[in-house]
């Protein structure tokens, strides 16, 4: 599929800021007054700068607020009621600790759970979709999730925590591009089986169904070279999870903290931009995409 900006960067900001605030909501690290409002400031700017990225994928960014309505079957909308619930709470939390001194434990942990459900949310909104093979599988949330936890855990400046983190998020993304290379064959979808005449034959295309582009070939069929793609995934690892732990295990300074981090980030945008290039919509088959 096209690897949209706008959803690229949502999905990353809003994961590391999640995460972020769910570690604060365990009091992890403990901090209050001017500590609190900056590492709470810090969660609150990446989460809502994710959330704000992905209205800009929108033919029309007012019809955001429909997003909120279908939450019974939609999980677009959990995740729109679960990132503001998760905020509301948090930013309770934030005050609390902020400017009283105190941090409020059991909205704290509420916080936490919120947070890692709407990382959820956010992954389930791929994951349900059967039309794209590669997506749909139990790898695409744990993937979502252990990403955020292991970049919250970096940012809360939990090192000890963070080390084996990084490295098992490395370790889920690489088993979750496997898993999904084998995705779209396992799922047995081919144009034999999408138009009923497998069992006259081979069929193909007599001609193009479009002599021109359509929203379908922007939106829906993107191609990355085997050889490419490779090396896309060996440098997103080693930014995501390398390059931070390595920086973790050097004695400690606030260049190395801010290289971890910076690392970090960009390895979480090379994957997410290989999660959305790589990810093969079975429409393609009409257009000789496999």
């Amino acid at each position: 599929m096209h690897p949209a900006p706008s959803v690229i960067l949502f999905t990353t900001l809003s994961g590391l800021g999640f995460g972020l605030l769910a570690f604060l909501g365990l009091g992890m690290p403990d901090v209050t007054g001017g500590s609190a409002l900056a590492f709470y400031g810090i969660g609150f700017a990446l989460a809502v700068g994710g959330l704000v990225a992905s209205t800009f994928h929108l033919a029309n960014p007012k019809n955001a607020i429909k997003a909120f309505r279908e939450w019974r079957t939609s999980w677009l909308s959990r995740e729109g009621v679960a990132a503001v619930l998760t905020l509301t709470v948090a930013g309770l939390c934030a005050v609390g600790a902020a400017f009283f001194d105190t941090r409020l434990a059991p909205l704290g942990w509420l916080s936490t759970a919120l947070a890692l459900f709407t990382v959820h949310c956010t992954a389930m909104i791929y994951a349900q979709l059967k039309t794209v093979p590669r997506w749909h599988q139990i790898w695409t949330p744990v993937h979502f999730l252990t990403t955020a936890i292991a970049g919250g855990a970096l940012l809360a400046g939990q090192v000890s925590l963070a080390m084996p983190l990084l490295l098992l998020a490395g370790g889920v993304q690489w088993v979750t591009w496997v898993q999904g290379d084998k995705r779209f064959a396992a799922a047995g979808t081919t144009l034999e089986t999408a138009t009923g005449l497998g069992a006259i034959g081979t069929p193909r295309p007599f001609e193009p169904p479009h002599t021109g582009s359509n929203y379908l070939l922007r939106e829906m069929v993107h191609v990355v070279g085997r050889k490419h793609s490779q090396k896309l995934r060996l440098i997103a690892v080693a930014l995501m999870s390398v390059v931070p732990v390595i920086c973790l295990l050097l004695p400690f300074n606030h260049l190395l903290a801010a290289l971890a981090v910076l690392a970090h980030l960009l390895g979480v945008l090379v994957a997410r931009w290989l999660f959305f290039a790589q990810a093969e919509h079975v429409v393609g088959l009409y257009y000789g995409g496999r």
